[in-house]
This record gives C-alpha cells, sequence and structure tokens, in this order.
C-alpha cells in the first residue's frame, strides 16, 4: 500500500502541500491539465526552488491564461514564464516581493482595504466592491504569517451565485465550488477528496458565522489559488498513487493576526475549528503557521495523526512557505513510501 505522512513541523498550508507533492513527483502537467479543465482556461503552474534555513523547497507561482494570480486574483502579464519559479495560495504569498494596485470589483458593495501580510512583502490594495454598502478596513495579518495564499473569509449574501469582479477577483459560494468540481469530470478519487476538503471549510464558516452552508460566501477560499491549491493537491495525490495518508502533530504558531473582523488569536476561529481532534503544537514563531486551507486539507484527507508509522520510504517533497522564519525552515515535508 502507497502511503504519504504529512510532516508539520512549520505548520501547513495549500501552495505549501502543492509544491511538497511536486518535489516528491507529481505530474506538473496532469494537474495544470486537471485545473484546465476546472477553469476552462489556460493553467501554468510554475515552481521555484528556494532555499529555506538550509533546506531546497519548491515554492509555487501560478498563472492562468495570461496573467498571474496573486492573493486570490489575476493580475499583470505572462512574460516568459515558462521557467520552475513562484503563495500566500497561502496563495499565502508573501513572495518576497513588494507591490501596490488599485481595482474595482463588482462585489455589490464598495470599500478600500490594505492588506499586509508578514510575509516578506507589502502591498496594499485599494478597490471598490459594489456590494450594496461602502466601508473601509485595514487588513494584516500578523508578523508570523508564513503562507498567505489561503486565508478565508466568508460573508452571508441574499444571493448565491459566483460573480467575478474587474480584476479576475472571483468570489465564489460554497454551492457554486461544488458545482464546478462535478462538472470537471474528475475521476471519482479527486472529485471526492476535493468536495471533502471544500465541505471542511464551508462547514466551519458556518459554525463560526451561524450560517447556512450554502449561505457561506468564500473570498478568497474560493478565489482562483486556493481552488488551484485544493484541486491541484488532490491531482497530485493521485498521480502519486497515496492510498493513505497520515500526519504529525501541526504547529500553528501563535500571537494574534487581525482580520476583517478584528484581532483574532492564532489559530482563526474557522482554522481551529477545523483542527478538532487534532494534535496542534504552538511554536515561539509568532503569527499564522497553518492556514485554512491547509487546515481543511489535514482535515477531509488524514487518516490518521501520529508519529511516522513504519514503512518503506521511496520519495520525499518540500513545500515552500512564503515567511522566513526565525528558528526553522518554513517547509512542509511529505514523505512517500510502501506500507506492508
Amino acid at each position: 500500500m502507497k502511503v504519504l505522512y504529512f510532516d508539520c513541523f512549520s505548520g501547513i498550508s495549500g501552495d505549501m502541500t502543492l509544491g511538497a507533492l511536486v518535489d516528491a513527483g507529481a505530474d506538473v502537467r496532469k494537474i495544470e491539465e486537471g485545473l484546465e479543465r476546472l477553469l476552462g482556461k489556460r493553467v501554468k503552474l510554475s515552481f521555484e526552488p528556494v532555499v529555506k534555513k538550509g533546506v531546497s523547497a519548491k515554492k509555487l507561482r501560478i498563472y492562468i491564461g495570461d496573467q498571474e494570480v496573486v492573493d486570490g486574483h489575476a493580475q499583470g502579464h505572462v512574460h516568459g514564464h515558462e521557467h520552475s519559479h513562484i503563495h500566500s495560495h497561502e496563495h499565502s504569498h508573501g513572495e518576497e516581493h513588494s507591490h501596490s494596485h488599485e481595482h474595482s470589483h463588482g462585489e455589490e458593495h464598495s470599500h478600500s482595504h490594505e492588506h499586509s501580510h508578514g510575509e516578506e512583502h507589502s502591498h496594499s490594495h485599494e478597490h471598490s466592491h459594489g456590494e450594496g454598502h461602502s466601508h473601509s478596513h485595514e487588513h494584516s495579518h500578523g508578523e508570523g504569517h508564513s503562507h498567505d495564499h489561503d486565508h478565508i473569509h466568508s460573508h452571508e449574501h441574499d444571493h448565491d451565485h459566483s460573480h467575478s469582479h474587474g480584476h479576475h477577483h472571483e468570489h465564489r459560494h460554497y454551492s457554486d465550488i461544488v458545482r464546478m468540481i462535478e462538472k470537471a469530470e474528475f475521476s471519482p478519487y479527486i472529485e471526492e477528496k476535493s468536495l471533502a476538503v471544500f465541505k471542511e471549510i464551508g462547514l466551519a464558516e458556518s459554525k463560526i458565522h451561524n450560517i447556512p452552508l450554502d449561505h457561506v460566501h468564500f473570498h478568497e477560499v474560493g478565489a482562483l489559488d486556493s481552488i488551484v491549491d485544493i484541486v491541484g493537491a488532490c491531482i497530485a495525490l493521485e498521480d502519486l498513487g497515496i492510498e493513505r495518508i497520515f500526519a504529525s502533530p501541526v504547529a500553528v504558531g501563535n500571537g494574534y493576526i487581525k482580520c476583517d473582523h478584528g484581532i483574532y488569536p492564532v489559530p482563526a476561529p474557522a482554522t481551529l475549528e477545523m483542527l478538532k481532534d487534532i494534535p496542534i503544537r504552538y511554536t515561539e514563531e509568532k503569527g499564522e503557521l497553518t492556514t485554512p486551507t491547509g487546515a481543511g486539507i489535514l482535515a477531509a484527507l488524514v487518516d490518521q495523526f501520529c508519529p511516522m508509522p513504519p514503512f518503506t520510504v521511496k520519495l520525499i517533497g518540500y513545500g515552500a512557505g512564503s515567511k522566513e522564519l526565525s528558528q526553522q525552515p518554513n517547509v512542509l515535508r511529505v514523505v512517500i513510501g510502501e506500507m506492508e
């Protein structure tokens, strides 16, 4: 039996997961083809070799059509990005660069906000959303937010359809994502696992915000990068032939993060909800080490949390987070092997 072990000593995010699976040998083109079928657009995944505290790992960068996806929406144009390089899926994208941009999204409300992800880059966004009301806020993910691809914010609205905005930033309901996956005609393995991850995230948001599951409105987990992280990881797991998944206790970081609704302790409420019945470990590293998407992957896909069980190791992969941690490599390690 082919098994996989998630070694979450520096936490886990969606882009770290996909990077580690590709580093372990998953077929990138097969993942891209599946995502193209899902999204109806050309998809290019680039994996840059980076070194985190002496450990070489893969850092993910996503291109859809002729644009790079950063923090959930497409922006800019691709110029010769056929080589491997990259978040915040988190995607978690503290991608060690800084940028600012202004754009408008048709979200039926207008607001401006500033995001600061302590991910070795800073960026500010000013956008107007048409969501029937206006407000302004600052959105900052504390100093140790190691992955910035997939921070989730959900809101309840009176409509249940997906809508895309001027900057290709798509906000979807849980039911929209389910329909997308079901229409893509994936194998039962990929469809079941992808839907399971999104359901875990949706149920957590539903409970935290006290709204029905179908009314959960994903702002960022419904964005392109998080969909790529989750579905891409499930395609990679099938390609690698994984039959059973184990995982270590999960490092979550510590301290506080500032989100839309205020300042929250780490883990954030929805993340902690998904980590119920999973052994977690606080660290000296400040900020959020395990993101909502990472927690959803663990909650939905892992069969057992334990020290690494006895099996013959065949493949090892490392996926890089964005932030440079002070005491340890900011990577997710996957170990793949054969178990009797």
